[in-house]
């Protein structure tokens, strides 16, 4: 055995002793009611996603571009400093994600936390969850259908800081002009996103559809 392959395999072991260890490390902490925050992170065609859950539901995607280091730092100041990593976690919202981004899921069945969230934003990010697979709304439309259309502003800061991108789709809402307007993972992700849904999707003066 060369050099190579000895530290290859060597580094390989390493790896299985480490996730055994987590794993030992995680399950102690969950029998003694420790954890208050598990997150994983996992590859998608738009990037590294973070996804991080409560005993209530799923808490907050983030987008590599966010810094996922930073995205920790404020769960656990905004929710517990009990944070704690687990592969084994969340894999209802994994399973699902991967099927979306396959085109084989249209809509997400997953209980959300949306404690992160004002109140009126709350009631913004739930009726993202409304809008149809391949269709989109503008904001001025999105906030008619909540029943303030006077907010606009208010719905594009809500759509802005939804902590639940892509499974509470903010994604599908655009400027009354077609144009993407912001998105917290960018602008390129948000294209890619739309296009994954309707592939006649062109950024930059899109038409609503």
């Amino acid at each position: 055995m060369n050099g190579k392959n000895y530290r290859q395999q060597a580094t390989a072991a390493e790896a299985q002793i480490l996730d055994s260890l987590q794993g030992r490390l995680v399950e102690r902490a969950r029998a003694r009611e420790l954890v208050d925050v598990a997150y994983r992170v996992v590859d998608s065609p738009v990037g590294a996603l973070l996804l991080a859950s409560t005993d209530a539901g799923l808490v907050r995607v983030a987008f590599e571009s966010e810094g996922h280091d930073r995205i920790l730092e404020v769960l656990s100041e905004r929710l517990s400093p009990r944070i704690l990593r687990d592969k084994s976690s969340l894999d209802g919202a994994v399973r699902q994600l991967d099927e979306y981004f396959a085109g084989q899921r249209h809509g997400f069945d997953l209980p959300v936390d949306l404690q992160l969230s004002t109140e009126f934003r709350r009631q913004v990010q739930l009726e993202l969850g409304h809008i149809d697979y391949g269709r989109t709304l503008s904001y001025a439309q999105l906030a008619q259908q909540i029943g303030k259309p006077k907010a606009v502003r208010a719905v594009g800061s809500a759509c802005a800081t939804n902590p639940i991108p892509i499974v509470l789709p903010c994604h599908r809402v655009l400027r009354t002009d077609g144009s993407l307007g912001g998105y917290l993972g960018g602008l390129e992700a948000k294209s890619e996103l739309l296009k994954l849904e309707n592939p006649d999707f062109a950024s930059g003066a899109a038409t609503l559809f």
